[in-house]
């Protein structure tokens, strides 16, 4: 068994460097004990990469916040003036849910989170006809893209995110489906109203990039492979769950539903000249399209983005498509020493000037980083093609874990989330942005993104370099991805469909004295090994 002294030393190290503005549910000195109840122990050689691991979760601790409705997951900490009930945003809640699925003891807190988004506060059928308004037209910021979609708005419309999905995944570690089952009336409803809401004439939906929460991106308005992957991945989520339940009707239906956006999206969203995904730029939903071609789009509009990546992190691509990341570790498209880039470097667009903290026209963000890792490692496990290899996903995520980091003024390097970065010097550029003009309070005052929990980090350590995936049918299956160069590496206490699994490997059998190779471990028994 691993030694839990580890994980307090890092802690104590987190609670010592850390500026404690904002306490929730769980303060800095109740930390150590909440993560020894919750949070899975990981041992690997790379050490930076184990301390982020912790760090994450010391971060995601923060966030958890009791409220009169139970609790749920806040994603920055001081309020800020666009937030609904509680401080809360539902922009990275997919995200949230993925990391969280992991606790040991964290049902009661995603359940209540997710009740809040489905039921509670969180919807907007508990929100005032002008709070409704402000939702449906809020705009990208620049005048004249931002066009009100109109019309019912979905239960979760602040952002778009892929929440029935991530509800899915949530019960798909916990081994059972009843919540899903439960909410399948409201998950349909909010897939309806986004269908009302946002759906094009072709089929496909359109959004705001703003709403995407990427403004300010070169590509702007229109039928955007965000929302449409997310919600391709609620159709699949949702056509599960009916057929757990039983519902026939629903089942057939949303997986018909999901068929035609992975259609749409393979017919009109890729550009075959390009060999990418885009957004094919609109400046409204009601706005036809008589030419699909990438070649009459504007230069200025026409850029591969790292949001042409995410189809793949729900696996919605066929083969076929996979040159796409030929892009990722290219110099001219999104590779960086601290990127990836959201948009391609050799655009005459990127990094355009804008008077905003938040911009998405190529500073790299973890938002999008964690999914662009999340959709390559399915590529590498999921896809026959020769355009990237293991070894690169794990120089992005290594670049991935070292842009966690903050020198202070004293010159002391400590661990630090915030929005985005510069992706050539690894400054945190919101947090520069709002320091230089002086913490204004309507942008949300002192270090408004410290610990900013928009990303994930942890499941992905633990769903694609540890390789944990539970089956629907109640089975594990676990498909390591590690480092050729590594040794050794455990993953211990992970409470998956109500047992507690741990996964190791150990090349020489002198780190953990249970024979070399692979072993996976159920309930204390060895279920399965692989020798070296």
């Amino acid at each position: 068994m691993l030694n839990k002294s580890q994980m307090k030393q890092y802690v104590e190290t987190f609670n010592r460097q850390d500026e404690e503005l904002h306490v929730q549910h769980i303060s800095n000195a109740h930390a150590l004990q909440w993560m020894e109840e919750n949070v899975p122990l990981f041992e690997c050689p790379d050490r930076q990469m184990e301390e982020i691991y912790y760090f994450r979760w010391w971060v995601y601790r923060k966030h958890i916040k009791s409220t009169p409705e139970g609790y749920i997951i806040t994603e920055f900490l001081p309020p800020v003036y666009w937030a609904g009930a509680y401080n809360s945003i539902n922009c990275a809640a997919g995200h949230h849910l993925y990391e969280g699925r992991w606790l040991k003891h964290g049902e009661q807190y995603l359940e209540d989170y997710i009740y809040f988004w489905m039921r509670g506060s969180g919807t907007v059928r508990t929100q005032s006809l002008s709070e409704r308004k402000c939702i449906s037209g809020c705009t990208s910021g620049r005048p004249g893209e931002g066009e009100g979609t109109g019309g019912d708005v979905p239960l979760t419309e602040g952002y778009s995110t892929w929440i029935a999905d991530a509800v899915y995944q949530y019960c798909l570690v916990k081994g059972d489906f009843s919540l899903a089952v439960e909410l399948l009336p409201e998950l349909i409803e909010n897939y309806r109203c986004w269908e009302k809401s946002s759906r094009h004439e072709s089929g496909l939906f359109w959004s705001v990039d703003d709403r995407d929460a990427m403004e300010y991106s070169i590509s702007g308005n229109g039928l955007r492979p965000t929302l449409n992957s997310y919600l391709y991945a609620d159709a699949r989520a949702i056509a599960r769950i009916a057929e757990k339940k039983g519902d026939t009707e629903h089942q057939k239906e949303f997986e018909a539903k999901a068929d035609e956006i992975r259609r749409l999206v393979q017919e009109k969203l890729w550009d075959p000249q390009a060999e990418f995904f885009k957004v094919f730029p609109l400046r409204s939903k009601d706005m036809p399209v008589e030419d699909w071609s990438f070649e009459g789009i504007p230069a200025e509009k026409n850029v591969r983005e790292e949001i042409g990546l995410i189809p793949w992190f729900f696996h919605l691509p066929d083969g076929g498509y996979e040159k796409a990341w030929l892009q990722i570790m290219d110099r001219e498209g999104f590779l960086a020493p601290y990127g990836p880039t959201t948009a391609e470097q050799r655009h005459p667009a990127f990094l355009f000037q804008a008077e905003h903290e938040c911009l998405w026209n190529g500073p790299s963000w973890p938002f999008a980083t964690s999914q662009t890792l999340g959709a390559m490692a399915n590529v590498l496990k999921d896809y026959e093609q020769d355009c990237i290899a293991p070894e690169q996903f794990h120089e992005l995520f290594r670049i991935y874990t070292n842009s966690h980091y903050r020198k202070t003024d004293t010159g002391e390097k400590i661990c630090w989330l915030d929005e985005n970065l510069d992706p050539f010097t690894g400054e945190w550029l919101s947090r520069k942005i709002l320091q230089e003009q002086g913490w204004k309070e309507e942008k949300g005052g002192y270090e408004r993104g410290k610990d900013y929990n928009h990303s994930s980090y942890c499941d992905l350590v633990i769903s694609k370099i540890v390789g944990i995936e539970p089956q629907e049918d109640g089975s594990l299956r676990v498909r390591p991805m590690i480092p050729s160069g590594w040794d050794y590496c455990r993953l211990e206490g992970v409470r998956c469909q109500g047992k507690e699994i741990t996964v190791s490997y150990d090349k020489t059998g002198n780190r953990y004295h249970e024979g070399k190779g692979w072993k996976i471990w159920c309930d204390g028994k060895c279920i399965e090994e692989h020798p070296v």
